[in-house]
């Protein structure tokens, strides 16, 4: 080793002192450091207390207590769960860019990332779902979406996602004829899911791209389906005085601007997700020369859905907004708090 490359490993820092194995450190200007890690501890605070809220909301106002919302309620709890357990873990990777964990929890950092994950987007999957009978058959609503259909949703979206983000990573299927490639990069101190050619394609397809389809296929059929009964509507005025009109269409209106609305959260959704996701189909044909700030940008404009979910929820609920203001003002201690007077949205 020349005089050059030991001056080199000098002035490089490490995660950990033994040299010889561990990862090198991504070298940052202490002001750097700090801003990043201020942003994502605000980013943090604000989605485990925004989901908080939402929680509280809803079990506590029984009028908020409805089959949506206790799918709303759920993916509340991923959010939640998304910044209490997840994100702080893969802040101090993304600032120091080492992990300090060890490599089972590692494993136990990844699946639960997967998890949660593919929770929220099956759980936005089955609320298209109770948005479709709202709008486009409402007569068969209430006995179609119960509170069983509404469990059996709810457990499907947790078990599955369980069963399948833990499986796939213990047992080590995303990494299959790739572990040359690995133990070639392999160094103490790094923590980074990689999916072989295989699993690249099906992974995305399984957790994302195949219920996208599915909602995407959904809305617009409730957006069709929401325009021929406008145009039914409006035949009718020129049969019906408006008065009565309005008292007809108004439920309808109503349901598909909660559809419109739970649309947007879902968009919101595809945007922040679907960077990471191509980028996880690409990266094998690349030989996974994807740089690591790109890798990580993408990660976590993916775990921004999670922060800006409840910002969604107050700008365009105003149930979420009265009972946020009922809660910072403390008059959930009230003893009749928990009847929400609601108004129109």
């Amino acid at each position: 080793m020349n005089s050059t490359q030991l001056q080199d490993m000098g002035d490089t820092q490490f995660c950990f002192e033994f040299v010889n194995i561990s990862c090198p450190k991504t070298n940052r200007s202490t002001a750097v450091h700090v801003a990043l890690y201020i942003l994502f501890v605000v980013i943090i605070i604000i989605t485990i207390l925004g989901n908080s809220l939402v929680m509280l909301s809803i079990l506590h106002f029984r009028k908020l207590q409805t089959p949506t919302n206790y799918l709303v309620l759920s993916l509340a709890v991923t959010d939640f769960l998304v910044g209490l357990i997840v994100l702080p873990y893969s802040m101090i990777r993304s600032v120091d860019t080492c992990w300090y964990f060890g490599d089972i929890f590692c494993k136990i950092h990844s699946g639960l990332d997967m998890v949660l994950t593919i929770t929220s987007i099956y759980h936005l999957c089955f609320i298209a779902i109770d948005r479709y009978y709202a709008v486009c058959e409402p007569l068969l609503y209430t006995t179609k979406i119960t509170l069983p259909v509404i469990g059996i949703f709810i457990t499907f979206s947790w078990v599955f996602s369980i069963v399948y983000g833990f499986a796939l990573i213990y047992s080590d299927a995303n990494v299959y004829g790739i572990e040359d490639y690995i133990s070639a990069i392999s160094c103490y101190g790094s923590c980074v899911l990689i999916f072989n050619k295989l699993w690249g394609h099906l992974d995305p397809l399984i957790a994302f791209f195949v219920p996208v389809l599915v909602i995407v296929y959904i809305y617009l059929k409730i957006f069709f389906v929401a325009r021929q009964h406008a145009r039914a509507i409006g035949n009718v005025m020129h049969r019906k005085n408006v008065k009565q009109e309005n008292n007809i269409g108004g439920s309808h209106k109503k349901e598909f601007k909660a559809a419109v609305k739970l649309g947007v959260v879902i968009g919101v959704f595809i945007i922040c997700w679907l960077p990471f996701f191509i980028i996880t189909i690409v990266d094998p044909y690349i030989d996974f020369s994807t740089p690591p700030a790109v890798f990580e940008m993408f990660v976590w404009l993916g775990y921004f859905n999670s922060t800006c979910n409840p910002m969604l929820y107050a700008f365009f609920y105003p149930w979420f907004r009265k009972a946020l203001k009922m809660i910072i003002s403390c008059k959930i201690f009230e003893d009749d708090s928990t009847m929400l007077n609601m108004y129109p949205e």
